[in-house]
């Protein structure tokens, strides 16, 4: 039977750091059995049932770790969603470094004679009171041809190369 509810209270943002490090070590003593018991306590699911014994660990420690610590940030999350669009649309992707973008943030660009202003987002861009996963598709947006977004808005490498046509 899958409980819906942790059974043994996850660490906190509070939880001493003796208190996480305690619970790390503890897993390498747990059973199969006993980490599929702790990964249902805290993922409140069962564990996929061909998962290895070291990935069981690993997982049930990144969530001890993530729920004491705090999880990944939204700027993380997001280069995680792009590049897994990317690698599902395009069957591979770059791992370079992108442009860091704070929430907040507006870009502007000079194209064909108009100004375009766009706001950064927590999950992803605002032009025109419309929301865009990506630099991408607003540069898209606004020339009609498939641009490089971050070059398009002199963000990414060679950003003041050819691309300054507008």
């Amino acid at each position: 039977m899958v409980q819906n509810r942790p059974l043994a209270a996850p660490p906190t943002p509070a939880a001493a750091p003796a208190e996480v490090a305690r619970r790390l070590d503890r897993l390498t003593t747990l059973s199969s059995d006993q980490l599929r018991a702790e990964w249902r306590q805290l993922y409140w699911n069962p564990p996929p049932s061909r998962l290895s014994r070291d990935l069981l660990q690993r997982a049930v420690a990144y969530k001890i770790q993530e729920l004491a610590l705090g999880g990944l940030s939204p700027m993380v999350r997001r280069r995680l969603q792009t590049l897994a669009r990317t690698m599902a649309e395009e069957g591979e992707t770059s791992l370079r470094a992108g442009p860091s973008l704070k929430p907040g943030a507006r870009l502007l660009r000079q194209w064909r004679g108009e100004s375009h202003c766009v706001a950064v987002l927590e999950d992803g861009f605002l032009y025109r009171d419309r929301r865009y996963r990506s630099l991408t598709a607003v540069a898209r947006a606004i020339t009609g041809a498939h641009w490089s977004g971050p070059r398009f808005f002199g963000l990414g490498s060679g950003a003041h190369s050819e691309d300054r046509r507008g």
